[in-house]
């Protein structure tokens, strides 16, 4: 059963009602990245950061996996599929993937600030004085511009096992998981969902890219049926 790696950024969560970071006033609901998306901005107010990732948490149980998501989901049938995501959300699972390996942490999940392996899982709010097993406090689990991205090597070595390549709905503007596709061997076949697509320099060098400028709850439906017409 061939491999498929797919890395899947915010355009497809976007279309089931995620907002992204990446807004036309550089703003992510209505606060500054560096505020609520940074180390620094947990140094300087835990409280606003919690409460921040305590509303995105909430919204999750308000939406839904669309059609991008089932269709990746629908591959494992036939294919050996793996989700890398650079989302925080869990609409992939929800929508019945069973491999999904989250780069950036997950919004349903709580660890130490102190203790980084310590980690829960998280439904409700995370509060100030919520402290994990050995007594730091418990913040969420997310990889904030700055971090390490502790995730990136597993998500290379299946990069570089992939048959097939898929990626849906990023800019390729955030490293290093921009740079993914240059782990993987660059003969194989590469598709690039994406209604704004920006194919940067790692992916312009491969030789098998196609292109599809669509939203993901249509563009994957096309790559399935692209695949399975193909016989790949």
């Amino acid at each position: 059963m061939k491999k498929i790696v797919v890395l899947t950024g915010a355009g497809i969560s976007a279309e089931s009602g995620i907002k992204t970071f990446r807004d036309s006033d550089g703003l992510w609901e209505n606060h500054r990245i560096e505020d609520v998306a940074t180390p620094e901005g947990w140094a300087k107010n835990p409280g606003l950061v919690l409460e921040f990732y305590n509303q995105r948490r909430a919204q999750l149980f308000e939406v839904e996996p669309n059609a991008g998501h089932k269709a990746l989901a629908e591959l494992e049938k036939n294919f050996d599929v793996h989700v890398v995501t650079q989302n925080v959300d869990d609409l992939h699972e929800r929508a019945g993937s069973s491999r999904v390996l989250h780069l950036h942490g997950e919004l349903r999940k709580s660890r130490s600030e102190s203790y980084p392996d310590l980690i829960y899982a998280c439904d409700g709010d995370i509060r100030l004085g919520d402290k994990c097993a050995r007594g730091a406090q418990l913040r969420p689990h997310i990889v904030w511009f700055g971090e390490a991205v502790p995730m990136l090597e597993p998500a290379a070595e299946l990069a570089a096992e992939a048959d097939i390549f898929i990626i849906v709905g990023t800019s390729l503007q955030v490293y290093p998981a921009a740079s993914l596709m240059i782990y993987a061997n660059p003969r194989i076949p590469f598709y690039y969902v994406d209604p704004r697509p920006q194919v940067n320099y790692e992916l312009s060098r491969m030789p098998n890219l196609t292109v599809l400028e669509e939203a993901a709850s249509t563009g994957v439906k096309k790559v399935v049926e692209m695949l399975e017409s193909s016989g790949q």
